[in-house]
């Protein structure tokens, strides 16, 4: 079996084409990475792979945000509504943790988020929820 079998699938939703290239960068190593910049492509994205983990940006340009994505996600009747979420916002206001929250997102993190901090929050979410081990 090779490693690119035992990695988790992970989508990032980003719509800044920089901070998507650092995640891209960052996570590669340990996932397989596919990314988005909008909900059209995000659901051409779901059509075409099963994901472990999503990264969502909040406010993403355009006809949805990342709140009115995630509520989509987790009213599904499938298997994509189980899929670990970190929401990521500019945004640090209690408010905006809260909508995050009630969207449905697993984690909550405020831009600029370090990468320690985000990394452990997508893995260990993953281990805790779905019980995948990334190694």
């Amino acid at each position: 079996m090779s490693d690119e079998i035992k990695k988790p699938w992970l989508l990032i939703v980003e719509d800044d084409y920089e901070n998507q290239s650092f995640m891209v960068m960052f996570f590669k190593r340990k996932f397989n990475v596919e990314t988005c910049d909008s909900a059209e492509t995000f659901y051409e994205r779901i059509q075409i792979q099963n994901f472990d983990a999503m990264i969502m940006d909040i406010s993403l340009r355009g006809d949805k945000d990342g709140l009115e994505i995630t509520r989509e996600i987790r009213s599904r009747n499938d298997e994509l509504k189980d899929v670990v979420i970190v929401g990521l916002s500019a945004h640090a206001f209690q408010k905006d943790r809260e909508n995050a929250m009630r969207a449905g997102v697993d984690e909550f993190l405020t831009k600029p988020v370090p990468n320690k901090a985000l990394y452990a929050a997508v893995v260990d979410t993953l281990r805790k929820k779905k019980n995948i081990i990334v190694e």
